[in-house]
């Protein structure tokens, strides 16, 4: 599909760039965070990289499904457009007005990893991290009203180099420790599994983002399927040589009580110098997902003002550089103030909880839309269909069952702010005609 005059943003991107852009997403904090709360629930190397791998499961049949719907609908904002396709404007609103309260959580999580980061790198103290957190915040909103094409090759050589490091390092850390110790804490229960199974979507968080960008894509029928399951089968496999890295340095309990586990088994099988290595990398990989989630995000929210379902001005397009950049101005305030009023793990639990639940109503979408509109042109099916959704829905619901007993405050929250959204829809499309 070339550019059309009425496409709101140019397609520039090809299948590399969106995969870049899924992997520059996904790979950052939640990696060099992550993995201790999975040692401390779980406690056994098996049962974590079994963990780990599960995640990459769950995640591969959503990004099957978002390939399908973006490839059918390849305009800006993604789930957005595919919830309006399934189920019509007010469940897309819905779902935009959690979106707008609950995303800036993960821009927010992010930046707080970077911080941490960046601060031990450079000798600052814990007090610094909020400040040091708003300010990459400023300069990732910078780098995307500027040019997306220059957040989009920004972000390809923070993805290339990230990779590079944490393979170097993980094959260094693999070869010279000895073999991954077993954990003593027994056999987890069912509900500490499926709170490690919480806690590793987190660093998987990031294809449905990606598919936002589908309406800058070239030849999306093509470069979006490619992009995104290309995208998720690298996260995967890097995530468990990852894994397997640590478990080689540092035994599951050691994990567990790690702040910066990723640091940590470097310096414990190379010194300090594993110790500086691991910081860079770590900085680079969160400032890398930092960029990616400041292109990706603010595309829900223009793409709802395009529609007459957000305040019109959130829709304008920047004249000279063709970016969304009073989008990403919102969006940035917004994780800006989540910055200074919560912590990095009620806001990823907070952005995790929230956004699933959406991700398992756009995966019904697709199965209805199957069923419903049958001749619409499919440039590309997901195989596996019917299973696989199924199987990503069953994994999805129980997840927000366990959520709900576990954290049952968080959960309770993003129920209460997913509801107030059809009142909020019908005050809205009052205001709207008046």
């Amino acid at each position: 599909m070339k550019e059309q005059p009425g496409d709101p943003l140019p397609r520039t991107l090809g299948a590399g760039t969106l995969a870049a852009l899924t992997i520059g997403i996904v790979v950052g904090s939640g990696i060099f965070r992550t993995p201790s709360e999975i040692a401390a629930l779980v406690g056994s190397p098996s049962l974590i990289l079994l963990v780990w791998i599960a995640g990459g499961a769950i995640t591969l049949c959503l990004g099957l499904c978002l390939a399908e719907l973006g490839a059918m609908f390849p305009r800006v904002g993604g789930i957005y457009v595919y919830l309006e396709e399934a189920f019509g404007k007010p469940v897309a609103f819905i779902f935009g007005w959690t979106f707008l309260l609950i995303n800036p959580a993960n821009w927010a999580a992010i930046s707080l990893i970077a911080a941490a980061y960046i601060g031990a790198a450079l000798g600052f103290g814990p007090g610094a991290d909020r400040w040091v957190a708003t300010a990459a915040l400023a300069l990732v909103t910078i780098m995307n009203v500027a040019s997306v094409t220059l957040a989009a090759r920004l972000n390809g050589v923070f993805t290339l180099a990230k990779a590079a490091a944490l393979l170097s390092i993980a094959a260094v850390i693999i070869t010279s420790a000895g073999a991954a110790g077993e954990g003593t804490g027994g056999t987890p229960s069912a509900g500490a599994f499926g709170l490690a199974l919480i806690a590793v979507l987190w660093p998987y968080e990031g294809v449905a983002a990606a598919s936002a960008m589908v309406g800058e894509v070239r030849d999306p029928s093509r470069n979006v399927p490619r992009g995104l399951i290309g995208g998720v089968f690298i996260i995967t496999l890097l995530y468990l040589v990852i894994n397997v890295a640590f478990l080689s340095a540092l035994d599951p309990q050691d994990m567990a009580a790690s702040r910066f586990v990723a640091r940590d088994a470097a310096t414990a099988v190379l010194g300090d110098i594993g110790g500086v290595a691991v910081g860079a990398a770590a900085a680079v990989a969160v400032l890398g997902a930092l960029i990616a989630a400041g292109t990706c995000d603010p595309r829900v929210l223009f793409a709802m003002a395009r529609d007459r379902l957000f305040f019109a001005r959130v829709g304008d397009v920047h004249p000279r550089a063709r970016t969304p950049y009073v989008a990403v101005l919102v969006s940035a305030a917004l994780a800006m103030l989540y910055v200074w009023v919560s912590t990095f793990e009620a806001l990823a639990a907070q952005f995790v909880l929230g956004m699933w639940l959406f991700y398992a109503l756009c995966v019904i979408g697709l199965i209805r839309l199957r069923i419903t509109r049958p001749d619409l042109p499919r440039p590309y099916r997901m195989p596996g269909f019917p299973w696989l959704p199924a199987l990503f829905l069953a994994a999805t619901l129980g997840l927000l069952a366990q959520a709900a007993v576990a954290l049952p405050l968080i959960s309770l929250s993003n129920i209460a702010v997913v509801a107030m959204g059809y009142p909020v829809y019908r005050i809205w499309k009052r205001y709207s005609r008046s």
